[in-house]
């Protein structure tokens, strides 16, 4: 889970993206399968940001006056949002993974068999859905098999009390 209290460049590119993913599916099932290449270049941006950490979305919604929670601490030339590339947390892991996978799936939707497609749609919705609640599947799965999430509130998980509290 990570905050929802507010919106931040990270959750609102996650809502973008999701919506672009839903319409880009729509309409490479109904109108055109050629609108999967809308997908390509979506899973190819998500690819550029886990590897370089520069995010054209998210340098628009920071004109917009959103903040970042993952972006550098360091100035940039310009004041361009970057995300942290310091090492591979849970965030950048699924930001590389959706982006090669809807990539995968919308070629073999050209070339192969529409159904691929069901695939992208499911990934554009779990992105919608993350960005509104903050509960992200493959996010769950990365965490439980050792990912260390940027995102996540703190915890502080005391034996006497028997649960987790929020910090913070």
């Amino acid at each position: 889970m990570v905050p929802t209290d507010r919106w931040y460049i990270e959750r609102a590119v996650w809502l973008v993206a999701g919506c672009v993913l839903l319409a880009s599916t729509a309409l490479s099932v109904w109108v055109q399968p050629l609108w999967a290449l809308v997908i390509i270049a979506t899973g190819l941006s998500s690819i550029v940001v886990a590897l370089t950490g520069f995010c054209v979305v998210g340098n628009v919604l920071r004109r917009f006056g959103l903040t970042p929670m993952l972006g550098r601490k360091t100035p940039t030339p310009g004041n361009l949002y970057f995300m942290q590339t310091d090492s591979w947390y849970l965030e950048r892991r699924i930001y590389l993974a959706v982006g090669i996978n809807i990539s995968i799936a919308s070629v073999l939707s050209i070339v192969y068999s529409p159904w691929f497609l069901a695939f992208t749609g499911f990934v554009g919705t779990a992105m919608v859905w993350f960005a509104a609640t903050g509960f992200c599947i493959m996010a769950n799965g990365l965490y439980w098999l050792g990912a260390e999430p940027r995102l996540a509130p703190l915890c502080d998980v005391s034996p006497a009390a028997g649960s987790a509290t929020q910090v913070g």
